[in-house]
């Protein structure tokens, strides 16, 4: 019906034409079922670089009274003569400075990529992501030509269609007084959403769409029909904790619509996003050396014996023979090659080890046996091991390992998680504010406040594209409508938490803001022109952001000033609260009266329920607080309180002062510091080990790629094609060589087939290639030319490249 009405607005009669929208008017007026959305007119492209010839469609660069397409019939010096389609008998003439080519959909197309700029920062590294500046119907078309039925995870967030001029159809903004703003939206991304399935792999690969309540409900009606096959779940995400109020209730959230292909899944993930994160503490590892009462070697002379120590990579390697009394170490002594470590106390007295030396030797084998720096003074090592209770709780899951030291063997532990590893469907983190993590951060990256309108917390994006992509550290990426350049910011995060090399590849167009639109077209400005294009969101913020995020720095050399929260974790110590009820203990013997005491540490540390009559003291495997009531029971008490490291508040009720400060002595030796798990920030202005390059999507004459006219800018194409390993290399010069053998890129290309033996021979000099191109135009010359050649990729140039775009046309 739209495509209808946008005919019928092109009738010159005006009775003519206000009759017949009246009587189509009435058709309209019609009950319909499910996602009905009228198609409408095709889309077309600017093609700004692209000459104008006879015969090419073309619009005036100043569209706003004249949205006309029309067709070049020929071209007089600085003037084209053009006609619309349907009035062939009334030429008009144009001036070329204010007509544009341009590409209706469907037409077919040839795009090339015409290098912008690139940033590299991990020389070392042959991952490159890729910017490309480009309407995204297009560019979808070239992907699908490089990596159809390859991409991982496509991240998308679409234009929302508020209402509030945020996207455009046809060049032109859509509002919220445009009757079939629904239908032109629906219309516009379905057929992007056509090319993006090809584009996934079909077996676990993961559409993320994000949206909010304006499309939400027609776009699941739509993902379902496109996507039938796939498995489709939302989440709920409160991005905006203060709420936005349009008169009624006060939306806080958006929504992300995930697609799943068959065999795709949701990664573990140790936090759930809606519970309340647990703030993890590592268990506390024990000292080896005995502390406290029954701590001299007299007192267990067997546990008197040499630890050995490779010193260079600070390992504890093995135990010698208990040494009997009354004989002395030799302190400086070498067993075996290694250095030993004896249990020295802190007065230099000669003290004992924790446990026996066959006990250690089996803790050593698990790697629950850590060594710490040397002590000097005292000639011994540090020596700590994972105590008795808390291999308890390792076998019991309480305690998991995390890790393990490749070169010592040692293992990490943190306390398992009390939240479900799943993530849910309802998430809310104060990370995902797109105020504080999305406007605030880009405005810090790119130098300049409201550099872009609602951009996304980089934490939220990073979230929805780790939860699926967690498990693949080579996943390739797509956002094809990359905004801000959030996607790739987040990717880079993600790797370099777990060390991943997930490749991205943005695509945004560079369309300036309506309100820029204006000041620059009162200044004289069109479309086309370097200081249009300058304004734009590719040229202004999409670039600007992934350039200076993976460098760490501005473009006049000032750091980035913020840090990133990671999901990795980083040990620190705190020190545990002693402190000292001053109270008598004979007075406290009433439970009430210690009920009471117990209720002003709070129910949440230690709940009353747990005084009994007749306690000395209470520790519980549940509660963070203890307490002593009977200074007399003190050795039992520090006796229960070993293992339960996560106890970090002790009381203890007495009203001498002397007896209070030899009992916290004697706390801090035996339980030591706690170990607590923080998020590991990292400063923004240490960038990312990372490159990135940036092209602009151009379209290339099909005759003059057949005549192997336009190799050198096929070029990055072809890079992009055997997946952007390395620079992407560039000719220098205009003569185009016989071949290129590119190691670096993992490709080579034969463009003249006479010296194929010379190809042949220096390919296989490089077995790292397994990506060939080889241009003819004879079939059974190719076939057999890729008989005589071990590689896994072949293509003809320049016919599979032609062929797919011409087979191609209109399938959309």
């Amino acid at each position: 019906m739209a495509a209808i009405n946008d005919l019928i607005s092109q009738i010159q009669d005006e009775t003519l034409r206000n009759r017949i929208q009246e009587e189509v008017s009435k058709m309209a007026k019609q009950k319909k079922f499910g996602l009905v959305f009228e198609e409408h007119m095709p889309e077309s492209t600017p093609l700004y670089d692209m000459p104008i010839k006879r015969g090419c469609n073309v619009m005036r660069r100043d569209s706003k009274d004249d949205k006309s397409i029309y067709v070049v019939l020929k071209v007089e010096g600085d003037t084209a003569v053009c006609v619309k389609p349907e009035q062939k008998d009334e030429a008009v003439t144009f001036e070329l400075k204010d007509i544009v080519r341009v590409a209706e959909f469907g037409e077919s197309i040839y795009p090339y990529l015409k290098p912008v700029d690139s940033v590299c920062n991990a020389p070392d590294s042959d991952l490159w992501h890729t910017l490309i500046e480009a309407d995204n119907y297009h560019a979808l078309q070239l992907l699908e030509y490089l990596y159809a039925g390859k991409v991982d995870c496509i991240y998308i967030d679409p234009p929302y269609n508020t209402g509030a001029k945020d996207w455009k159809y046809n060049n032109d903004y859509v509002d919220g007084n445009d009757a079939y703003r629904h239908s032109k939206w629906l219309s516009f991304i379905e057929r992007r959403l056509r090319i993006a399935k090809r584009l996934l792999n079909p077996k676990t690969g993961v559409l993320i769409v994000t949206i909010d309540e304006h499309e939400v409900h027609h776009l699941r009606v739509l993902l379902e029909e496109l996507f039938a096959e796939y498995y489709i779940q939302m989440t709920t995400d409160v991005i905006n904790p203060k709420g936005v109020t349009q008169g009624r209730f006060s939306r806080v959230e958006e929504y992300n619509i995930f697609c799943f292909a068959p065999d795709a899944y949701v990664a573990d993930s140790e936090d759930n996003l809606l519970n309340l994160p647990d703030k993890k503490k590592v268990p506390r590892w024990k000292g080896l050396l005995r502390s406290g009462t029954d701590a001299q070697r007299e007192d267990r002379e067997n546990m008197f014996y040499p630890v050995l120590i490779d010193a260079e990579l600070g390992k504890v390697v093995g135990v010698g023979q208990s040494l009997p009394l009354p004989l002395i170490p030799n302190l400086d002594e070498k067993i075996a090659g290694y250095s030993v470590a004896w249990p020295i106390r802190n007065d230099g007295s000669y003290g004992r080890w924790s446990v026996g030396a066959e006990t250690l030797r089996d803790l050593i084998a698990k790697g629950y046996v850590s060594c710490g720096k040397f002590d000097s003074l005292r000639k011994t090592w540090g020596i700590s091991y994972i105590s008795q209770p808390n291999q308890k709780l390792i076998d019991e899951g309480r305690i998991i390992i995390v890790g393990r030291d490749p070169k010592t063997n040692v293992v990490s532990v943190e306390y398992a998680s009390d939240n479900n590893r799943v993530i849910k469907t309802v998430w809310h983190r104060t990370s995902h504010d797109a105020g504080a993590y999305g406007t605030d951060l880009i405005s810090e990256i790119i130098g300049q406040t409201n550099a872009f309108s609602f951009p996304k917390s980089l934490y939220a994006t990073h979230d929805s594209i780790a939860s699926v992509v967690r498990g693949k550290k080579k996943a390739l990426i797509l956002d094809f409508f990359a905004g801000s350049g959030t996607t790739l910011n987040a990717v880079n995060l993600l790797n370099y938490e777990d060390g991943g090399s997930r490749r991205c590849i943005l695509v945004t167009n560079n369309e300036v803001s309506d309100s820029d639109a204006e000041a620059l077209t009162e200044a004289g400005d069109t479309p086309g022109t370097q200081t249009w294009e300058n304004h734009g969101i590719c040229r202004a913020v999409t670039w600007p952001r992934t350039k200076y995020s993976i460098l760490g720095f501005h473009s006049d050399g000032s750091p980035l000033q913020k840090d990133y929260t990671t999901t990795r974790t980083v040990e620190k110590e705190t020190e545990r609260t002693i402190k000292q009820i001053r109270l008598n203990p004979e007075y406290i013997s009433d439970i009430k009266v210690r009920k009471d005491i117990v209720a002003l540490i709070g129910k949440d540390k230690l709940p009353q329920s747990l005084v009994k009559p007749d306690i000395d003291y209470l520790v519980s495997e549940k509660h963070c607080a203890s307490i002593l009531f009977s200074p007399s029971a003190y050795g039992d008490w520090i006796a229960a309180l070993d293992g339960q490291d996560h106890v970090s508040e002790l009381y203890v009720v007495t009203s001498n002062n002397k007896e209070f400060k030899m009992i916290k002595e004697l706390l801090i030796d035996s339980m030591g510091a706690m170990s607590v798990s923080k998020a590991e920030k990292i400063p923004m202005s240490d960038g990312f080990k990372a490159n990135a390059a940036f092209f602009k999507l151009g379209f290339l004459d099909p005759t003059a790629v057949s005549l192997g006219m336009r190799f050198s800018e096929m070029l990055p194409t072809l890079w992009l094609k055997t997946g952007a390993k390395g620079k992407c290399p560039q000719l220098v010069g205009e003569q185009v060589p016989d071949m290129l053998i590119l190691p670096e890129n993992q490709f080579a290309v034969l463009i003249n087939e006479n010296t194929f033996a010379d190809f042949a021979e220096k390919l296989a000099e490089h077995p790292e290639i397994q990506t060939v191109f080889l241009a003819t135009d004879y079939e059974v010359n190719y076939q057999s030319m890729v008989k005589n050649l071990n590689v896994v990729n072949a293509y003809q140039l320049y016919r599979d490249y032609l062929d797919h775009f011409r087979v191609n046309r209109g399938r959309n």
